[in-house]
This record gives C-alpha cells, sequence and structure tokens, in this order.
C-alpha cells in the first residue's frame, strides 16, 4: 500500500505538534513506521488520505462497539447540535443517560459524567481518598487508568515504601502514596497491606487488563480483591473504561458477578465522544459537592453532545439483547482462526481473550501479567503489524495493546483477517 500523503501530514504534524501526535501511541514508535492519518470511517472499515481501506480493529480504542459511523449515534449529534453545542448548564440528557446507566449497571446508585476515562479515574482516587481519610493506593503494573499523575508511578517492587516517579513531572511526594502490585497475585497485595496497615484507601484495576494485551484475571483474584478490600475497609475501584458496556450490559462486575465499591466508565458510554464518568452507591458518592466535601468540577462535563451520542449508544445495546452474544461468537471465531493458522506456520504465540477484547502475543508462555506480556517477541510483532496492513487489516500499532472487536465486522471480514494472518505469519 502507498502512504504517501499520511507521510507528509505527519511531516506537517511535527512540526507545529510535538512528534506530530496527541497521544503517543499513535506516532508508531513501538512499531516503526509513519502513521497513518484517517479521511474517514464506517462500519468495521477506516479510509485513510491515501484512498486505502482498512479493517479496523481498535475502533478508537474501543468505543466503536456497533461500528463507525452508526447512524443512531450520528443522528443524535446532529439533532442536538442544531439545538447549541454547550451551556455549561444542566439539561434533561444528563438525567437521562444517568437513569439509563443506573438501570443497566450493578450495585450503582448515582454516576457523575466526566470528559475521559483519565479524568474519572482520577476522580474516583479523590473520592476514594476523601471517603475514607487515608492517602495511599494500590495500582497493578501494566495497569493503565490515565495520565493523572498517581498513576504515573513505578512504585518499587516489594514493601518498598517510597515510589519513584515513572514521568517527569510528576512529583516523590505523589510517588509514595502510590503503591505498586503485580496483576493475578493476590499473595502481593496481601503483602502491601501488611505493611501499610489501617493506610490504603483504594485498590484500583482493570477487570481484564487491556493495556498490556488483553489478560484476564486468574480464577479467584477478582474474589479475593474483594475479600482483601472488605476486610481492611479500603474501596475496591473497577476501571471499567474499556471493559463497561463492552463484556457485557452490567460490565465486568455482571461478567464475573463482583461487586465493586466505585466504577469508572469511558469510551463506549460516550459513543465515539469524549465522554467518562465515575459511579458508586449512594453512601459514596454523596461525598462529592456540592452535597459532599469532596470537590469535582468540570465546565464540559454533561455536554449535549456528548451525552447524547452516549444516550443513543447506550440504548442500542439495552435493546440488542443478542449484541454481545454475537461479539463474543465473531470473536471466539477470529479467535479459533488465528490459533491455526498460526499453529499451522510453526509461529510460537499466546491468545489471550475475554468476549470482545482479544491479544496475540507472540511468546509460547502464558501471559497473565506485565512480566509476562513483556517476554513477547516485539521484532516478530513489528512484521505482524506492517504484515496485516499490508494486506489491509489495522491493528493497534503497540505489542501491550488489546484488539477490539465492532458488531459491524462480518464474518467474511473475519475471513479476510484470518487469510491475511496466514499470509503474514509465513514470513514470520
Amino acid at each position: 500500500m502507498l502512504y504517501k500523503r499520511s507521510s507528509q501530514l505527519f511531516a506537517d504534524a511535527e512540526k507545529v505538534i510535538p512528534g506530530g501526535v496527541n497521544s503517543p501511541v499513535r506516532a508508531f514508535k513501538g512499531v516503526g513506521g509513519t502513521p497513518i492519518f484517517v479521511k474517514s470511517a464506517k462500519g468495521a472499515y477506516l479510509y485513510d488520505e491515501d484512498a486505502n481501506q482498512l479493517i479496523d480493529y481498535i475502533n478508537s480504542w474501543g468505543p466503536m462497539i456497533l461500528g463507525h459511523a452508526f447512524q443512531p449515534v450520528i443522528d443524535a449529534i446532529t439533532e442536538r447540535a442544531k439545538l447549541g453545542t454547550s451551556f455549561g448548564m444542566p439539561t434533561e440528557l444528563e438525567t437521562k443517560i444517568a437513569e439509563l446507566t443506573v438501570s443497566m449497571v450493578p450495585n450503582i446508585d448515582k454516576i457523575r459524567f466526566v470528559n475521559s476515562g483519565t479524568e474519572a479515574c482520577m476522580s474516583a482516587i479523590r473520592l476514594a481518598r476523601g471517603f475514607t481519610g487515608r492517602d495511599k493506593i494500590i495500582k497493578f503494573a501494566g495497569c493503565y487508568h490515565g495520565h493523572s499523575d498517581s498513576f504515573l508511578i513505578q512504585a518499587g517492587s516489594g514493601l518498598s515504601t517510597f515510589g519513584t516517579p515513572n514521568s517527569p513531572g510528576v512529583t516523590q511526594g505523589t510517588a509514595k502514596d502510590t503503591l505498586l502490585a503485580n496483576y493475578n497475585d493476590i499473595e502481593n497485595v496481601k503483602a502491601l497491606f501488611e505493611a501499610n496497615k489501617n493506610e490504603i484507601a483504594a485498590i484500583i484495576i482493570e477487570p481484564v487488563a487491556g493495556n498490556m494485551g488483553c489478560i484476564p484475571p486468574v480464577k479467584g483474584f477478582l474474589e479475593d480483591l474483594r475479600q482483601v478490600c472488605s476486610d481492611n475497609n479500603t474501596l475496591l475501584i473497577f476501571d471499567e473504561v474499556m471493559t463497561g458496556f463492552r463484556l457485557a450490559k452490567g460490565g465486568a462486575q455482571e461478567l464475573y458477578n463482583i461487586q465493586a465499591d466505585i466504577v469508572c466508565f469511558g469510551k463506549v458510554i460516550g459513543g465515539g465522544l469524549p465522554v467518562g464518568a465515575f459511579a458508586a452507591k449512594n453512601e459514596i458518592m454523596n461525598y462529592l459537592a456540592p452535597i459532599g466535601p469532596v470537590y469535582q468540577a468540570g465546565t464540559l462535563s454533561g455536554n449535549p453532545l456528548a451525552m447524547a451520542a452516549g444516550l443513543a449508544m447506550l440504548e442500542a445495546l439495552n435493546q440488542d439483547t443478542e449484541i454481545f452474544k454475537r461479539l463474543d461468537e465473531k470473536t471466539a471465531y477470529l479467535e479459533n482462526g488465528i490459533r491455526k493458522v498460526l499453529s499451522n506456520n510453526n509461529v510460537e504465540f499466546t491468545v489471550n481473550r475475554v468476549g470482545s477484547m482479544i491479544s496475540v502475543h507472540f511468546d509460547k508462555g502464558a501471559v497473565v501479567d506485565f512480566k509476562t506480556a513483556k517476554n513477547g517477541d516485539n521484532e516478530t510483532f513489528k512484521k505482524f503489524f506492517h504484515g496485516l496492513l499490508n494486506q489491509g487489516v489495522y491493528i493497534a500499532p503497540s505489542a501491550y495493546e488489546t484488539w477490539f472487536i465492532t458488531d459491524a465486522l462480518t464474518y467474511q471480514d473475519l475471513d479476510y483477517t484470518i487469510d491475511a494472518i496466514d499470509k503474514v505469519s509465513k514470513e514470520l
């Protein structure tokens, strides 16, 4: 494929935007080459500035669960825009989408809308600290909760008391209050509690990790986390920015039958527009201003365009009783095809999947945490990525990102993808 115009657009962007992109993964640093500039998208397909058609397996990192330019969402945005795009005042739409969300998701009474998943997770942590009166949090290596200071931490191994910031600009003071645990390692979590008695406000976790590839929780892990939190009067926060309304109507809480204390949303809940949210029971949510002491605000929170898009998306998912079954079946079909062709071509690999989240790791060992995810052969992944791109299939330009399946994909698209993987794997 030719990417002449994309290459020129990237060169132009580098002159006025740091690295030429507004989010680092888009720069193709993990795979090499020049980023693809998109002109339009429809259904399961992207159309780039060089008029190439690509089957899309990132789907804006998750929200396009029903495909790009999903007509009910487009209609909702269009009609709402005619009435004004932002007011900084309440609208009925906010109440409608809040009521629908509370009805779909277990174990929540109230929800507060924000503008991104980062903002949702940042606000959830502040709320947890305010509610418990404690400062420290536990996060897991390889889990990404946005670029708020508290989450950009490499807190050290074992029982290290003081953390080290993972990004310049994050202070040591912030770092020391973030404890790092190993995903799927409950004994590591218990050791942190033992070393920090009555100091931990919350554990925040992606119940299904998506930022080190797709990594499911091992059997009993989420249940044990729930028990540890209950035993220590610590809040359990599920970051369902990726999993919410994708793995089930009620997200990972419904799928695994685990009740979190606070749940964070994004991606799907905005129908493709910038939206995030966090939700909990009344006891916790009533700690938020203006009725409680924990302050959180945003001029664009509850933006009418975003609320209209999100409401249309959630209504479509709520009314379609077969949507999650179809997504699971399509992704299982893709998984089986990938396993078959990679095995036939003697490629060492591991495939992880939960529902419509799936990833391919080029290592034969089990991938259960960030350490094992890093065992994958990145050079093989680079060849895999560019080989598929040349075949017209677009996957995440990073070995540490999950793929997201959309219901707009047909079985013909899936067969084409499997055939493309077969062709590429012969050269790996």
